[in-house]
């Protein structure tokens, strides 16, 4: 891809959009002036699509352009500071990216909002720019409309009524890539609230909304603005949050700098109906797009290849940040079940992508964002060095990281310096090789003789090309005789352990363990025994599933790992359990014989806890009964029992 910041530098935006025939003819007309640096004797060269030209300015004086593939080029070549005035118009369509209408029903009417959506790639769809993130700029935004409320990432300083509409003038923002400028004009109704350190917190929603829905986003905002500002060092760097919640919204939300967009169901929870799951929802995503205005927004990466350092970090401060305000939530089994789960079989896939992935074109950039990878694998890899390197020197390097490099640009190796700094060990050199890589290693941990062998390869489920690849692995076992990282392809310790041994005992590293039936035995006897706890237990499951996917156990293994959770009353470890016996039933599909003792070992490890739960609600109980009663009533109806059905 041709990166058009090599040649021109944008410094500052002035950008007014006419909202006034968005409803009418679909149109908006719009201004732009933009100051910077042209480097090169040749002709200027914007971003642009979709965007009718109507008539362009250097430095006064009119020029000719013309576009082709999304590049808008200015004949002139001038170099040095210039100042372009383009004016231009665009038609509104239902895309649900660049400035897009939102539609809903209030009091039996239909209503329309206008927002914007410029993640990765879709600012030039609303004004000619250099859409890069590298290319920061700062913005004065002004809107004209009719609208009742008008929103930008900064706060208004000036509103000017007239006959044509109302100009609505904001402050100017503090340098930032063109993809994080913003904008919300409709009918909206407000909650507001403050932080400890006087930032203004606004949630916005439509009428159509019920007023109480917004307080537990507003709550949740502030508290959590007001832990980031302690736990990094770095204040919010904007006077306003503001949290919208958009009737029409193509992804689950975007951390558009002081004025973060959300789906309406992950913003807003009637406090009547809501769940302590769509509280506990909102509040991850909340934390993640607050997190955002920190690593994103005020530090921002030079190019998409380093998306990780936006997302990967921001799911690991989601549940950080909601694990330390809700400690009775036990979010970090959350992450273990939800982000562990996804990346480690997602990653066992040959072919997929590393978390760092250089990318060439639009379409590549929008493929960068997979769930999986990373967000979910990203984050339990900053997870694994967080708690490698210890959370006081994480967040010493996380506070010079900001403080260095704030409202400019890097790459990896910048945050790895500043960790490595406030460690003391060497951070780039663990990390390169885990984000650089794609998939994750597989330990084998066997005894032979009084010795401990342990060995890593690659692990696939599917088919596979022959992998070399190695690993320094954090093995975070629970016997500190074994070595802190394990980078060789094969290592033997003598003694061998004599008692129960755990790698990966915090489930942070990214890798799992084959054991040999020694130690599986010793494993299954403490999981019997309630030695393990709950998150142990479930990690243990899981990587017993992955193992027989991948062909590396029989699924009679899987099943003696099942006999071993019949008394199993923690909904988290439930949660895989039912992931371990909905695998089996692939394995028994056409055996029915089989099949039968899949379902009899189904109503066995339920009964007791279909017994104690029932079908209905008892009054008082927690969250996690109501949560696990659906999977249990799952897996005694899968077996077949008489009671449960019949009831």
């Amino acid at each position: 891809m041709d990166r058009l910041f090599s040649q021109f530098q944008p410094e500052h935006y002035d950008i007014q959009w006419d909202l006034r025939q968005a409803k009418s003819a679909r149109l908006i007309r719009s201004t732009a002036t933009i100051r910077g640096q042209h480097l090169a004797a040749e002709p200027i060269r914007l971003h642009a699509k979709d965007l009718q030209i109507e008539e362009t300015t250097v430095n006064g004086q009119a020029v000719k352009t013309s576009t082709d593939n999304d590049i808008l080029t200015l004949d002139n070549t001038d170099d040095g500071p210039v100042q372009i005035t383009i004016k231009f118009s665009l038609t509104l369509t239902d895309a649900m990216h660049g400035i897009y209408p939102c539609y809903y029903e209030h009091q039996g009417q239909k209503c329309e909002l206008y927002a914007t959506q410029f993640e990765s790639h879709h600012a030039r769809e609303a004004f000619p720019c250099v859409d890069e993130p590298e290319a920061k700029a700062t913005f004065a935004i002004s809107i004209l409309s009719n609208e009742l409320v008008v929103l930008s990432n900064m706060t208004v300083i000036s509103q000017r009524e007239s006959s044509e509409g109302t100009l609505t003038a904001f402050e100017q923002t503090p340098r930032m890539s063109t993809y994080l400028a913003a904008f919300v004009a409709g009918d909206l109704q407000r909650a507001t609230a403050a932080t400890k350190s006087g930032v203004g917190v606004n949630v916005y929603a439509t009428p159509a909304q019920s007023a109480d829905s917004l307080n537990w986003a507003l709550q949740h905002a502030a508290q959590t603005i007001d832990f980031f500002n302690e736990y990094f060092g770095v204040p919010y760097p904007l006077p306003k949050s503001d949290h919208v919640a958009l009737p029409d919204f193509s992804s689950g939300a975007m951390e558009n700098w002081g004025l973060v967009t959300y789906r309406e169901t992950a913003l807003l929870a009637d406090p009547a109906t809501a769940s302590v799951s769509t509280r506990q929802y909102i509040a991850t995503v909340i934390a993640h797009e607050l997190s955002h205005q920190w690593f994103g927004n005020l530090v921002t990466m030079k190019w998409w290849n380093n998306l990780w350092l936006n997302e990967s970090f921001a799911t690991l401060m989601e549940y950080l940040a909601t694990d330390a305000l809700h400690p009775d939530w036990r979010q970090w089994d959350e992450f273990a079940n939800n982000e562990g789960v996804a990346a480690l079989r997602r990653d066992s896939i040959d072919g997929v992508q590393p978390v760092q992935t250089d990318v060439s074109s639009p379409a590549e950039i929008s493929a960068l964002f997979d769930g999986a990878i990373v967000y979910a694998k990203g984050g339990r890899l900053l997870r694994m060095m967080q708690l490698w390197i210890g959370d006081e020197a994480f967040r010493a390097g996380l506070k010079q990281y900001f403080t260095r490099f704030k409202y400019s640009n890097t790459t990896g190796d910048d945050l790895w310096e500043c960790l490595s700094q406030a460690s003391g060990k060497d951070v780039g050199a663990l990390m390169n090789t885990w984000i650089s890589q794609p998939g994750y290693p597989v330990v084998y941990a066997s005894l032979n003789n009084g010795e401990l062998t342990l060995r890593q390869e690659q692990f696939f489920t599917g088919p596979h090309q022959p992998s070399d690849r190695l690993w320094p692995i954090p093995l975070d076992a629970n016997d500190q005789r074994l070595p802190e990282i394990l980078k060789e392809r094969e290592q033997r310790l003598s003694p061998a352990p004599d008692g129960l041994l755990l790698l990966n005992h915090q489930n942070a590293s990214h890798f799992i363990t084959c054991y040999d039936d020694t130690l599986r035995a010793r494993i299954l006897q403490a999981i019997t025994d309630g030695i393990l706890t709950p998150a142990q237990r479930a990690q243990y499951l899981n990587e017993q599933i992955l193992l027989a996917r991948g062909g590396l156990i029989v699924s009679s293994t899987l099943v003696e790992a099942l006999a071993a959770f019949q008394n199993e009353s923690d909904q988290t470890v439930w949660e895989i359990i039912s992931l371990a016996i909905s695998d089996l039933k692939k394995f028994v599909d056409q055996d029915e014989a089989a099949e039968k003792l899949l379902r009899r070992l189904s109503g066995k490890l339920a009964r007791r806890q279909f017994e104690r739960l029932g079908w209905s609600k008892h009054p008082g109980e927690p969250e996690s009964d109501s949560k696990l009663r659906a999977t249990i009533i799952d897996c005694m109806l899968y077996s077949e029992d008489a009671a449960a059905i019949s009831t």
